[in-house]
Order: structure tokens, then sequence, then C-alpha cells
């Protein structure tokens, strides 16, 4: 049971907005050193909380806690590590805003359900399951959404050649299998949110084959979470050196992404995409 009382990962709003035709905002709240573009902004408790607050604000719909890099090159971190960066933050910005709606970047079982029990209600695992053997029952027992993404590999070696002979077929049928495997262990079928990991294990190339070819990859059934923030290919398309500058570039995957069917994103910059994508969604609807 959380603090409010509630059993763990319950849904405080009314309906699933996982489920529905989005768009839907993640806040990206990396509580590390060493992350790509935003590493040690929001390494201390009180930069993070604040942080936070001003995503939501923003229009996030949830807050996605990492106190792991998964950059390419990135060492892990050691559980107890990871714990530490997390918890602090989780606790915080449920003490100001009760309502807010965490998610935790992990694939430690430790730590989901550390992250569950102070009030987090959804657990995004880079890994798919398959880093720790404990966590597809925590979230099947908890009852919470889970984020299945593909990486090829691992984040210390991921980006050396990747190579795949069809990229958007290889990554269709990891998550299709990744889904199975969760909704076999006891995740409710409507708690699978599929990703397909730009950027995690791919060449530029290979991440615009994927955004391109997203709706293949929306006929699995699942909400698609793609998550382009910032991220080197931009730039190498853009000439954009500073990732905290790769804004637009991010906001123009969002609303090709939100064209070809995914209604999930993971973000920094929550104002630019959310507008961006009020627009996009306007559009559809007339």
């Amino acid at each position: 049971m959380n603090p409010a009382g509630q059993p763990r990962g319950q849904e405080t709003r009314a309906g699933n907005p996982l489920r529905g035709p989005g768009p839907v905002l993640f806040g990206i709240l990396n509580v590390t050193p060493d992350s790509f573009s935003d590493g040690g902004d929001f390494l201390y408790p009180d930069a993070a909380i604040a942080h936070a607050g001003s995503l939501l604000d923003e229009g996030a719909y949830a807050i996605d806690i990492g106190g792991e890099s998964t950059r390419p090159g990135a060492d892990a971190v050691t559980p107890e590590d990871e714990l530490r960066r997390v918890l602090p933050v989780v606790r915080g910005i449920l003490e100001l805003r009760p309502e807010a709606v965490v998610s935790v970047d992990t694939y430690r079982a430790a730590t989901a359900e550390a992250a569950l029990d102070a009030g987090a209600k959804i657990v995004n695992d880079v890994t798919a399951l398959r880093g720790d053997p404990k966590v597809a029952k925590l979230v099947a027992d908890a009852g919470c959404p889970v984020v299945l993404m593909h990486m090829l590999g691992e984040p210390k070696t991921m980006q050396r050649e990747p190579r795949y002979d069809d990229v958007v077929a290889e990554v269709r049928d990891f998550l299709a299998r990744r889904a199975e495997y969760a909704i076999s262990a006891g995740v409710k079928p409507e708690n699978v949110v599929v990703d397909p990991g730009i950027g995690f294990g791919k060449t530029p190339q290979h991440n615009l084959k994927l955004l391109n070819d997203l709706s293949i990859l929306v006929e699995l059934g699942f909400p698609v979470l793609v998550g382009a923030s910032r991220k080197r290919f931009l730039g190498g398309i853009t000439g954009v050196e500073d990732p905290k500058d790769r804004v637009y570039g991010t906001v123009a995957t969002s609303v090709m992404a939100y064209e070809r069917g995914a209604t999930l994103f993971r973000v920094h910059d929550v104002r630019a995409n959310r507008e961006a994508l009020k627009v996009a969604a306007a559009v559809r609807r007339a």
C-alpha cells in the first residue's frame, strides 16, 4: 500500500489516459550526474522536486524519474546509489503534489518496489523486463502500467556499430515477445506500453526508419511511447550541438510520431511539445 492507503500502482484519475487517444506527456527528470542532456542539473532532491513541479505546471501527465544514466557509454550504478537518488524525490514530489503521477525509470525490482510503495504508479523498464527477473511479478502484483523498451545490448556498448537486417520488423517482433512475456507473468494487457527505444542501439538512419514506420508498432495493439527528446541524431540533422537547444527537432519528432499513431511522449521540454501536440490533435479532430 502507498502512503495514501491505495493499492500500489492504482490509477488516481478517472479512466486510464495511457490507453486513450493522447497525446500524453511524460516529463523527464534525471536525478543523475551524467545524463547526456541534463546530468547534474537535478541531482539534489530540492532541485529535482522543484523541476518536477515546473514540468507538471507545463502540462506533464507523469514525471518519469531516473537514477541511472542510460546514455550511450554510460556505466551502471549500484542499486544502493540508484535508490538513494530516486526515493527521496518520489516522496518529495508526492508530498507537495499528492495528485501527481510518478513513473520510475528503472530495471531493478528493489528500486521499483520502493518507488511504488512511496506512491509511484508506473514502471518504465529500458530492458523490457530482462534486467531483473523479479520486476515482472512485481508490476503484475502491483497492477501498475509498465513500459517495455527495445534496446540492443546495454548502454555501455549499444552504440558500437548496431546492425539489423530490418530494424522495424526486429523491434516489432521483440516488443511483441516482451509484451507476451509480461502478460504471461500476470501483467494485465491494458497495462502494457511499448517503446521502440529511439537512440538505444540504433544508428541515425535506424531512428528515422522507426519513426517513419511507427504505425507498424502501433498495430501490436499497445500504446506506443516515443522518447526522442534532445537526442544526438537530431543534432546530426539540424547541426545543433547543445542537447538543450534541440527543442524544435524534438517537437518535430513528437508531432510526426503522433500522426503515425504514437500517443505517449517522454520529453524534457514539456510546454513546447504540449503546445505542438495540442495543435496536431486539433487538426486530427477536425
